[in-house]
């Protein structure tokens, strides 16, 4: 299995296949006016960094951080597609985002996550958020 973490836009198309399959994921959970993650557009706008998670050349999550002056980072668009998980790819992507922060002077990341999504409370509990 090889593994691969890197930095792109958020308007790829991989980049937007994750987006979208994150969406569809969310939707039966919640209206769409209980969600409040960032569009593409947005991500962009807001200078959000976004890395695409591959395994095996294959996308396979996502993940952004978007920089608060030096304050904090907040974790977006965090996912892994159904298919990838158990593979331990949420936490190489929190990794990477943990250590893209650190790498530019901020010390504290937060995040966001909804009350229906068990499996990403746990591993961000297992982090310390």
């Amino acid at each position: 299995m090889t593994v691969v973490i890197t930095k792109e836009r958020p308007d790829t198309p991989d980049a937007i296949q994750l987006i979208e399959g994150l969406e569809s994921d969310l939707a039966p959970f919640y209206p769409s006016e209980s969600r409040h993650g960032y569009s593409v557009e947005k991500l962009i706008k807001q200078n959000v960094t976004f890395f695409i998670t591959r395994k095996d050349g294959v996308p396979a999550g996502c993940g952004g951080v978007q920089f608060f002056g030096k304050e904090y980072g907040e974790v977006k668009r965090m996912y892994v597609r159904p298919e990838f998980r158990g593979f331990g790819l949420a936490k190489l992507m929190l990794e990477e985002l943990s250590k893209y922060t650190k790498e530019n002077g901020i010390y504290k990341l937060r995040l966001e996550t909804g009350i229906h999504q068990k499996d990403a409370i746990a591993l961000y509990r297992g982090w310390g958020f």
